[in-house]
């Protein structure tokens, strides 16, 4: 089993490399890059190219390490036994299964993603190391240990947002996905849009590169940023004309699908500002 690129995603061959190296190592992949240059969604297509199910961990900030393997509802069999239910007699009822419990007890080989592994605690990574190294937990309530059946695929998404710890950066094989040179972008956006205009989708990278490239730009738009950018030009019917953009106008057409905070909307403000002055 080999990943490449496929029909709903372009992967770059360093990429499809660093899938199919993590998976031959049996370690984790983790993944690093701008917000939404696509990690979440290479996990989605690594399963479905793979012919794999797929199980989906959603990190938060209030995630806790536990709640991946299980929890244990101490409360509802408090309220149980005084209310004289039999259930209470077994603790397995009182048990949630985590999505790495889900994972290692499923049939067949998955995929498991856990997404945005930066944005939990910093001590949530260093909880999981045995668990994902050795693939197996135990359970204190049960007394029993659930091993993996088989090996999982794993990937792990990061923004970078803080530093992940050593040991654990020491299980995974690293991938940084760069953000796509306009070669690359360019056939993403015909993934999604396949019928698009060359004449179009030329002068729309060519000023979604020059937006990117503003200095002092706080959030630079990204791949999901442009693809949204592109959805809404071919809903107006937009020529390539109307993409040229005036020194003299504040901000690009449609510009609330590529920035996304009120400082990056002043500072092209202040960037048309100027140019009518130099006039």
């Amino acid at each position: 089993m080999k990943f490449s690129t496929t029909e709903h995603y372009v992967a770059s061959d360093d990429l499809a490399l660093a899938v199919n190296a993590a998976v031959r190592l049996e370690r984790p992949l983790l993944v690093k890059g701008e917000p939404g240059t696509g990690k979440t969604e290479l996990a989605r297509q690594v399963a479905r190219s793979l012919g794999l199910p797929l199980i989906e961990w959603h990190v938060k900030s209030t995630t806790k390490a536990q709640q991946g393997l299980y929890e244990y509802d101490a409360v509802s069999r408090l309220r149980d036994s005084q209310l004289g239910d039999a259930r209470v007699h077994e603790v397995s009822n009182y048990i949630r299964k985590g999505k790495l419990w889900q994972a290692f007890e499923a049939e067949g080989r998955v995929v498991l993603l856990i997404d945005e592994i930066d944005k939990a605690d910093i001590e949530f990574p260093n909880d999981l190391l045995q668990e994902l190294d050795r693939m197996e937990f135990h359970v204190y309530e049960t007394g029993e240990t659930i091993r993996a059946r088989q090996r999982p695929v794993v990937i792990i998404t990061s923004n970078n947002e803080k530093e992940l710890p050593d040991a654990f950066l020491r299980r995974c094989f690293f991938h940084y996905i760069r953000f796509p040179d306009a070669e690359t972008l360019a056939a993403i956006v015909r993934v999604h849009f396949p019928d698009i205009k060359d004449r179009l989708l030329t002068a729309a990278l060519t000023q979604f590169y020059e937006i990117r490239d503003v200095p002092g730009l706080k959030k630079k738009p990204s791949t999901s940023e442009v693809l949204d950018w592109l959805r809404l030009l071919l809903a107006e019917d937009l020529a390539p004309e109307d993409l040229r953009q005036d020194p003299r106008q504040a901000l690009p057409r449609l510009h609330g699908a590529l920035l996304k905070n009120e400082q990056d909307v002043q500072l092209f403000e202040r960037l048309a500002f100027m140019a009518r002055g130099q006039r």
